[in-house]
Parts: structure tokens; sequence; C-alpha cells
């Protein structure tokens, strides 16, 4: 049955959130688990202007160039469950801090590589991280945060993202700029992402476990005690009472099998819909642009040096739309707000193959009407769709399943991700920019369709709320005012 854009009302007898210290801890918090986040963005994107001078030092072909991009995402697809079900068993905090360290080691081995084989490996080294941190962060941000505000702070993690690819973009350009003429100037790019690595472990080192995962693991003492460092006393209390209540009293170590979940309908329909979900927003194209932005704009018509700073604005308003979008999130329906982004992204590529097939080649502005309409398509994506993405698919999981749900449909995600990593230059040698983006036009539409049909609304109710909902059916059902 479709679900209806209504959202619903969800009562909840929690006392209302205060002002004080703890909100600023909360922030703290936040900031320091985003960290993962600006990491994930750096290293999906430094390769865009890394790509060319590496491939020179390195000898790399077309296809070697598809696989240094892609073993990222395929070791991010890995790395997703991996840290699903390692965050189930260790706990949040102590997986984030597992992933700082295989970052640093990741960029140690990329900077160092002699070989493409070594820059596979390192690059996989990275992707185990990158995909363990885009399934951990944001589960362990929803999981601190009060259901008021649950948007903008797990969302907070794809402003972060985008925050580290703009960063990547602006490296690029500027060691590009200065430097370009140097033996290895790529790894100089790739060396910096080091620094954040460091701050995030270093900061997770000071920062609470998940309340939620001590109280499944039945340490309910210590969740009240994070609470307490992030609530109000009266507000810290009653949540807990509200998990322990949620669990049934059926707290101590585990997790949800795939057992379970695949004799349990509503469990196998809610995972069906979140892998739906992650791979829909990679059906978008967003990572051809944020991976090869360059090419398509040199294709359009850019010099290579022009491309390389032109690359710039669509970071830039990735970062722009990111803001947008964690002002909107906690005041929107999720579900108006990806019809929203579909139909946009949908337009946006029809506009994008329509301008590339009107204005031929040599045409001094079609370089320019296509860079326009690229910072358009990413305009779209962020403000509508990637923030919603990653806050939902950290929402929708009950608390036994959430991190291995989420792990599940991230990896479907890196795959989606790695596929068109390893195929989009290909593709665009092939059918040009045309028939590419009249390809992801198409993509997009079936997008836009799947998410009418099935993807429920999530907004203004506590993860409790949302976990009694997933286990009767009724987050599937229609909702009327």
């Amino acid at each position: 049955m479709t679900t209806t854009d209504v959202d619903p009302a969800g009562p909840t007898t929690l006392p209302p959130l205060t002002d004080g210290p703890h909100r600023k801890r909360l922030g703290v918090v936040a900031l320091v688990a985003t960290f993962g986040g600006l990491l994930f963005g750096y290293d999906t994107s430094v390769v865009n202007g890394a790509i060319s001078p590496m491939a020179d030092e390195l000898h790399l072909t077309a296809v070697t160039e598809g696989w240094v991009t892609s073993a990222l995402l395929f070791g991010a697809a890995v790395g997703a469950v991996a840290g699903g079900r390692l965050s189930d068993v260790r706990g949040r905090r102590w997986s984030i801090m597992l992933m700082a360290v295989l970052f640093l080691v990741g960029t140690v081995v990329c900077v160092a590589a002699p070989t493409f084989g070594w820059m596979v490996v390192g690059r996989a080294v990275l992707g185990l991280a990158v995909g363990g941190a885009s399934t951990i962060v944001p589960v362990y941000l929803a999981e601190l945060a009060p259901f008021e505000v649950r948007g903008s702070i797990a969302g907070r993690n794809e402003l972060a993202i985008v925050a580290g690819q703009l960063a990547a973009f602006v490296v690029n350009a500027v060691i590009g700029s200065v430097w370009g003429d140097i033996v290895g100037v790529w790894r100089i790019m790739l060396a910096v992402e080091a620094l954040p690595a460091i701050a995030l472990f270093v900061g997770m080192v000071r920062m609470p476990e998940s309340p939620r995962w001590l109280v499944v693991e039945g340490r309910v003492a210590e969740a009240v005690a994070v609470l307490h460092s992030i609530r109000s006393p009266e507000r810290a209390e009653a949540e807990v009472a509200q998990v322990v209540e949620a669990t049934g009293g059926a707290v101590g170590p585990g997790s949800s099998t795939w057992t379970e979940i695949l004799r349990n309908r509503w469990l196998v329909r809610i995972l069906l819909v979140g892998i739906g979900l992650g791979v829909a927003q990679q059906l978008t194209g967003i990572n051809a642009i944020m991976y090869y932005g360059q090419i398509v704009l040199t294709e359009s018509g850019f010099s290579a040096s022009a491309a390389l700073i032109a690359n710039v604005g669509p970071g830039v308003i990735a970062v722009i739309g990111a803001v947008i979008a964690l002002r909107m999130i906690d005041r929107c329906s999720r579900r108006r707000t990806f019809v929203t982004g579909f139909t946009l992204t949908t337009v946006s590529h029809l506009l994008i193959g329509i301008g590339s097939l009107a204005l031929p080649e040599g045409d001094p502005a079609r370089p320019w009407v296509i860079l326009f309409l690229v910072v358009l398509f990413v305009g779209s994506m962020q403000t509508f769709l990637s923030v919603a993405v990653w806050v939902t698919l950290s929402e929708i999981f009950p608390l036994r399943m959430r991190a291995f749900g989420m792990g599940v449909s991230v990896f479907c995600l890196w795959i989606a991700n790695a596929l068109l990593g390893l195929s989009f230059p290909s593709v665009l040698a092939t059918l040009g920019i045309t028939g590419s983006f009249f390809g992801f036009a198409v993509l997009n539409a079936l997008a836009l369709w799947f998410v009418w049909r099935a993807v429920p609304e999530t907004r203004g109710r506590t993860l409790e709320q949302l976990e009694q909902d997933v286990a009767a059916g009724a987050i599937h059902q229609v909702r009327g005012h």
C-alpha cells in the first residue's frame, strides 16, 4: 500500500528539551563524530583532481583509473556491513576510533604507493574506513540526539561529507595550481587527509558511548550517566525508561540475526526500503560528478586547468545545499523532500542532456551552460536528498537491527556507487554527455516512483515509537490528518 506524505503525529510523554551546558555538550559530540563524515567526503573526492597526475606517474589506463576509484568503493561496501556488526559487538564509539586508525593507515599506504597495485590496496583500506564510518556515525548521532532535532543532528554528518568533498576540490585546485609541475603532486593531495583522521581518533577518546547501545548491553546505569551529560536530568531518566520499555526488558548482549529478520515480514520490508533508498541515492549520479566532474567539464569544452578550478563550483553549492537541508530537515516531511528532490534531479539530467545536444562542441556557451546545469543538479541533490537519505536510514530500523540494517543498506549503496565509479568513464566515452545524462534521467524517474510508493514518513517521532510501528507494520500504512 502506498504511504502518504502526511507527517504522522507521534505523541510522547518525554519532558521538553531545555537549554543548558548539556546542549553544548551534545553539539561537541556531534562535531567530533562528524570528522568521520569529513574524511568520507575527502577520500571519495580527492581522486577527482589527483587522478590525472597519478595516472601519468603510475602509468594508469582508463581501466586501471576506474579500479583506483572503485577500489575505495568496493572496500566501503565491505566496511559498511562489517562496521555495522562490529559496532553492535564493541560499541559505536570504539568502532569509530578503529575507523580513524584505518583512515590513517590507508592514507599512508596511498601516499607511499610505488605502483598501481599498492594504490589499489591503500584505496581499499580507506574504503573499509569510509564504509564503516558511513554506517556507524549516522547511527551514533541518531541514537544520541533528541527526537525533536534528530534530523539536524544526524544530518550534520552529510554536511561534513560535502564539506570534505569541497575541501578536496579546493585543496586539489590550490595544490595543482601552485605545485602542479612537481612530480608526485598527487601524493601531497592525498596526504592532507591524515590530519582529520588524527583529530577523529583523539576526539573520540573523550566522547561518550551511545546510550541506546548501552541499554541493549544491559548497562543501564551507564546509559543514564551518558544522557545526563547531554540532557536535563528529568529528560535523561525518562528517555532511558522509554528505551528499556521498548526493548521489553530484554536487555543484554546481542542483535538481530539474519534468521530472525527473514522470519519477520515487517523487518524484511523495512530492510528492503532501506536498501532501495540507498541505491536510489546513488542512481542520481551524484558521484559521477564528485569523482569525474573534471572529466565531464573537460568533455563539455573547458581546458583541463579551467575544469579543475570550475570543479569547485559544484562543491560550493553542495555545502550550501546541505546547510539549507539541515534547516529544513526537522520542519518538512521526509517524503515530500524525497519526491521534490528526485523530481528536480530528473529534470536536471534531462536539461544537461538537452543542453549538450543543442550546443555543439566548439560553441563557447556549451561549457558554461553545462557547468550551470551540473551545479543545479548538485544543489537539488544536496538540498533535498543527501541529508534526508542518511537521516532516514539512521531512523527506520529497530534498535536490535539498527546498525546491521544500516550496514546492509549502505553496503548496497556502496556497491551501486562502486559500479557507477567503475563504469562511468567507459559510459561517458561511449555515449558522451548527452547519452549518459539521459540515462541518469531515466534512473532518477524510477527512483522517484520508488520513494513515492515505498518510503515511509519518520519525522516527529522517537526512535522507540518508530520501532513499535515497524514491529506492527503500521509504518507502511496510509496515514491521514
